[in-house]
């Protein structure tokens, strides 16, 4: 590999929405699938979340590679139906040449390989995760820290039911966050009570404002960082306890971070092109107003990056 194409990381977007997919005239611009972002950075190709976008990639990578095999790392925020739900129709899982490392914690109640190959059980699906060709290894997650490759890798708990995983992820190139669910700390002990929990589950929790520091420390200065920003701020109070965020308080932790750039993501599947575009003037004109300089957009189905 030329020291070029060493210091470059790709990110790519297969898969922006979020809760179901959503096709049709009014979605066609931000796209319908729900997460999934590649990233090709130091040799190695990395995936973040498995919804339904992971279709349309892996018939990318089948076209690009050809007979050549196919080596990637899937990394799973969490289990919810719409970062899984396209493991199903992955095609480098069906062939026998391919290795994937999927990389995830266990669920609250239930281990993550039994999580992902349940929705592939007989009642759901025609072929079962371990009748798959490929050489696919889930790895469940202990530490909060690893590497695939030369890419170092942390991950944080986030705000969003059940346990559910942040990753940052460090290449040569720059740094990416990738946050898609997470409700902001502001009202931690009223969400807790929405859910029907308490602080003594898998995940324990601070107080709201440690977490929040938490964070914004976790996200300090990162290149690119995708956040959930599911709702209007007026939606988000018919929404408290629901695990998304709103958009000031993702600008605002955007800022408090001193992220360089905002990728707006999770967009809700009944926000058409329209509405997502007002959510990142809205966010445009939050940031300007703080005097922070931070570049803002909306993550758009086929669109990349490109960090050099």
């Amino acid at each position: 590999m030329s020291d070029s194409l060493a210091s470059t990381a790709r990110i790519k977007f297969w898969g922006v929405r979020g809760s179901i997919p959503t096709p049709g005239p009014t979605t066609v611009r931000y796209g319908g699938n729900t997460s999934c972002v590649e990233i090709r950075a130091d040799g190695e190709i990395i995936v973040l979340d498995a919804g339904s976008g992971i279709r349309l990639l892996g018939q990318s990578l089948q076209h690009e590679f050809g007979s050549e095999p196919i080596k990637l790392a899937l990394l799973i925020t969490h289990t919810h139906w719409d970062h899984i739900q396209g493991l199903p129709f992955f095609l480098p899982a069906y062939s026998h040449k391919n290795q994937i490392r999927v990389f995830g914690y266990d669920g609250t109640r239930t281990r993550l390989g039994e999580i992902l190959a349940d929705q592939m059980a007989t009642p759901f699906f025609p072929v079962s995760l371990s009748a798959l060709p490929g050489k696919i290894a889930i790895e469940e997650l202990k530490e909060m820290e690893f590497e695939i490759g030369r890419v170092r890798v942390r991950s944080k708990f986030l705000n969003h039911p059940g346990v559910c995983a942040g990753y940052r992820v460090y290449t040569s190139a720059g740094s990416v966050a990738f946050l898609p669910d997470n409700e902001p700390f502001e009202q931690l002990e009223q969400q807790m009570r929405n859910r029907g929990i308490e602080n003594n589950g898998v995940r324990q929790f601070k107080s709201a404002r440690d977490e929040r520091t938490d964070l914004a420390e976790f996200l300090r200065d990162t290149d690119v960082l995708i956040l959930d920003a599911q709702y209007t701020d007026e939606e988000y109070q018919a929404h408290v306890g629901w695990g998304h965020g709103s958009i000031s308080s993702v600008v605002s932790l955007a800022a408090e971070a001193d992220a360089k750039r905002l990728i707006l993501f999770h967009h809700d599947p009944n926000h058409d092109d329209a509405m997502v575009d007002r959510m990142v003037e809205k966010a445009r004109m939050q940031l300007a107003q703080s005097g922070k300089s931070i570049t803002v957009e909306a993550a758009q189905e086929g669109s990349e990056l490109i960090l050099r």
